[in-house]
């Protein structure tokens, strides 16, 4: 499944929930699903922000993935572990979105992600921004690791659904 399907999917499985279901913590440390949602969107903007900023860019960069980027790409996705960051980069999502800003929300990732589907693969490899966890990435890369982010979070998303419909 492509990065704009999977996007699809996740944004009309959204009519799935009320705003009771959507805002609903089943315990401490543990997301809503409307949290969910927001990480996803907020992470997606972040990744595409430095996908453009990979297309302005006019020095190449030597440098290239850490050991574990390198991983990640190979496999194509994030391993199907939980992953913690540390409690600085782990704020707790906004939880008060409706049904509504979600969706249009959403549609602004997919649109952002339609508009760069047939351009990013005209931008230099070589300019490169770089991501805390994974080393120096591409445009290519970063537009990539959208769908792998949401992908990783399909697992999440099922477990909270088990917790919400039980």
């Amino acid at each position: 499944m492509n990065e704009l399907n999977l996007i699809n999917a996740y944004k009309s499985e959204l009519q799935n929930y009320s705003l009771k279901q959507l805002r609903y913590i089943s315990e401490d440390g543990v997301w809503s699903i409307g949290q969910m949602y927001d990480h996803l969107i907020l992470v997606a903007h972040e990744y595409l922000n430095n996908m453009e900023t990979c297309a302005t860019l006019n020095d190449k960069q030597p440098l290239g993935k850490t050991e574990f980027g390198k991983h990640l790409y190979k496999i194509g996705g994030f391993p199907p572990i939980n992953i913690k960051l540390p409690d600085e980069l782990n704020a707790p999502p906004n939880n008060s979105d409706s049904k509504e800003d979600l969706i249009c929300r959403m549609d602004q990732v997919i649109l952002r992600l339609s508009q760069w589907e047939s351009k990013v693969d005209d931008i230099n490899p070589n300019y490169k921004v770089e991501h805390g966890g994974f080393g120096w990435l591409n445009a290519k890369e970063w537009y990539d690791l959208v769908g792998m982010h949401f992908r990783h979070h399909l697992r999440q998303k099922d477990r909270l659904e088990q917790r919400l419909f039980k």
